[in-house]
């Protein structure tokens, strides 16, 4: 199952490295609330060109935080107007309670530290400020051995 997530995103990675570079930026800055199976908390987007942003996340948890970068490239998608197809890469860091997370067991405290993936696509609703997305982060745990896990996500936010 994780080798056809993973072969999953690598297509979909490649599909849309050539897409059309048209301007892929609606607003410069967004700011709100991600919501997800591991992780909630506030994030916010800056773009740095028309067609990459970077995504900075505080995920509150059960027992801990983490805080994640991401790097990420936008593309339109399905020649809809506002709607865009993004994909990247980043790091995560935080910290845990013992307890059981990811159908782990941990008996102390525990240094998050990994890499994190993200692809998902965002929708601009037009004559508003408001951005709604969904995404997938595949992520890599290094400091607690090597576990992988895809955490999904809900994002709303206010963009400036």
């Amino acid at each position: 199952m994780k080798k056809a997530i993973y072969v999953l995103f690598t297509i979909a990675a490649f599909t849309f490295i050539n897409a059309s570079k048209a301007k892929a930026q609606d607003y410069k800055l967004a700011a709100g609330l991600k919501f997800g199976p591991f992780e909630i908390g506030p994030s916010i987007k800056y773009f740095l060109m028309p067609d990459q942003a970077i995504e900075g996340i505080v995920g509150f948890r059960k027992g801990g935080a983490v805080v994640t970068g991401l790097y990420t490239f936008h593309v339109p998608l399905f020649d809809v107007d506002k709607l865009k197809f993004y994909y990247g890469a980043g790091a995560h860091i935080g910290g845990i309670e013992a307890g059981t997370y990811d159908n782990k067991i941990y008996y102390d405290r525990r240094l998050k530290l990994g890499l994190d993936g993200v692809i998902g696509a965002e929708y601009l609703i037009p004559q508003s400020p408001i951005v709604i997305g969904v995404d997938l982060d595949p992520r890599i745990e290094v400091a607690t051995g090597s576990v992988f896990s895809i955490a999904p996500a809900l994002n709303l936010r206010y963009t400036f």
